[in-house]
């Protein structure tokens, strides 16, 4: 969908969208609508019940010229609208038209009672209408015509349209990114496995991005013994991605310094869980395709940052296999090596991605030395019966480093709760016949879990987001359809954008 901006002017012809404030006050730009039509908004807002209340809208068919069409939003009081408020209603615009007409047009003013400019409350809705326009449906060979988007193009029109563009060109690109993340996400499992996963995120060099592709045999002279033990039931072989979007090279000459070194993201990539041995039941079993969901963010993160050239070096590993039961699967009770040397032993093969982000940790912090590194996983449901589908868990060894995602993630609504860790929990998943087991009993499920990835990142500054309530959802939001959410990437920009660039 093509998103433009030109200077804010009324439209003589085709659907034009415009505010309505809370008690039904006309904003600028639909007083100046209702004179173009001869007072037809105003004679219809009379007729209805429609009073300009947050999240409602009401549209007019043909009120006057040629005209066709006024979708009427709701803004509720202007003292209560902020950047998210105007992308939840971008995102309403395309749910409200895109069956309708090919164009719309938005008039977007200066609003009195709001402290954003007009271009920032363009850009911001330009946007939502983009991610709200998010679609995957590239497998259905039979579509309602009545029912399909229709919606190719979406003009703002607003007072310094220059800058609402200038301001939307980097949001646009982080789209670009969560678009990337919900395909895969919304990929089935037999299209999308380790290496198929691996080629889409090779096609991250033509951002600039280096990507190496680490095969089964490189993992094995590595020692990824955790990794490579999910991986031996099935057919399909393992992957490790490694991504390095490098934005703020050294100058010639210069040494590098703890400065310069990388911030790290590292994913969770099951790209189908079955349970491996210790299978799933059956019911809601088709869900895991989308177990690969935290490398699916950290592969859209990496692009969202190249495509908007972010100042900052910065490093995406993920840990790509298919968890699954065979003859040659990893049974409960067998005893795995990791690359750090610590022996695991594993009473569950369905708490399998700790045993993958646990080589994939390693591994980054030994390789690449980040001051900061954050791992990304659909791991457990008990962060489901924790915080539902509203938070994403969050677990660290750095107060700060917690304070600065919960800020980012409130920024741009993809929100983290804190929850606690400690030497009561480690002791947990302490083993009786090896280093320590991949699950610590029936409660706590979500902590012990975080607790298993703290023994492999060392004095690495590091954080822990437990994403399975937030990658998918059944119901979906404006900005955001049912399916894969892309939860994660703009959290992340944000977080770099806000602490990392310079």
């Amino acid at each position: 969908m093509k998103i433009t901006f030109a200077n804010l002017s009324v439209p003589k012809s085709g659907t034009i969208v415009v505010g309505i404030l809370d008690g039904g006050t006309l904003s600028a730009e639909a007083e100046a609508v209702d004179k173009a039509t001869d007072g037809g908004l105003s004679r219809a807002l009379n007729a209805s019940t429609f009073k300009g209340t947050k999240s409602h809208s009401m549209t007019i068919l043909a009120p006057g010229g040629k005209i066709t069409r006024v979708l009427c939003l709701g803004l509720g009081k202007a003292k209560d609208l902020d950047a998210l408020a105007f992308q939840s209603l971008g995102g309403s615009i395309v749910k409200a038209i895109a069956a309708h007409t090919t164009m719309v047009q938005v008039m977007v003013g200066e609003l009195d009672g709001c402290d954003l400019k007009a271009p920032d409350i363009a850009a911001n809705i330009a946007l939502g209408a983009r991610l709200g326009s998010y679609r995957f449906d590239k497998y259905k060979t039979k579509k309602i015509k009545c029912h399909e988007p229709k919606l190719k193009s979406v003009k703002i029109l607003t007072t310094g349209a220059l800058k609402a563009k200038a301001l939307y060109e980097p949001q646009d690109k982080i789209a670009d990114g969560v678009f990337l993340t919900r395909d895969l996400v919304s990929e089935p499992a037999n299209i999308l496995y380790p290496e198929s996963f691996a080629k889409h995120a090779k096609e991250l060099t033509k951002l600039g991005v280096k990507v190496e592709v680490l095969t089964k045999a490189a993992m094995q002279k590595l020692g990824m013994g955790a990794l490579l033990g999910v991986a031996q039931g099935s057919e399909r072989e393992p992957r490790m991605v490694v991504m390095q979007w490098n934005g703020k090279p050294l100058r010639k000459g210069a040494k590098a310094t703890k400065a310069d070194a990388p911030v790290a993201f590292v994913g969770k990539g099951v790209t189908f869980d079955s349970g491996g041995i210790s299978i799933k039941p059956a019911g809601g079993m088709e869900d895991m395709k989308w177990d690969m969901g935290g490398a699916g963010v950290v592969t859209g993160l990496m692009k969202a940052l190249a495509g908007r050239k972010a100042k900052v070096n910065v490093v995406g590993v993920i840990g790509l296999v298919e968890n699954m039961p065979s003859g040659s699967a990893q049974r409960p009770g067998d005893i795995v090596t990791s690359m750090s040397g610590q022996t695991i032993e594993v009473l569950n093969t369905d708490a399998e991605g700790r045993l993958v982000l646990a080589d994939a940790l390693w591994y980054t912090k030994e390789r690449f030395e980040p001051h900061t590194m954050i791992d990304l996983a659909t791991l457990t449901g008990a962060i489901l019966v924790a915080l539902g589908d509203q938070y994403a868990g969050l677990f660290t060894n750095n107060d700060d480093l917690a304070d600065d995602l919960i800020k980012a993630g409130q920024a741009v609504d993809e929100k983290v709760w804190m929850l606690p860790m400690g030497s009561g929990y480690d002791k947990l998943i302490n083993s009786s016949v090896a280093d320590m087991q991949n699950i610590g009993g029936r409660y706590g499920g979500s902590i012990t879990a975080a607790q298993f990835l703290k023994r492999f990142v060392g004095e690495t500054k590091w954080a822990h987001l437990d994403i399975a309530g937030m990658t998918w959802s059944k119901t979906g939001k404006s900005i955001a359809p049912s399916g894969g959410t892309g939860f994660g990437v703009r959290l992340l920009d944000r977080l770099v954008s806000d602490k990392f660039e310079t």
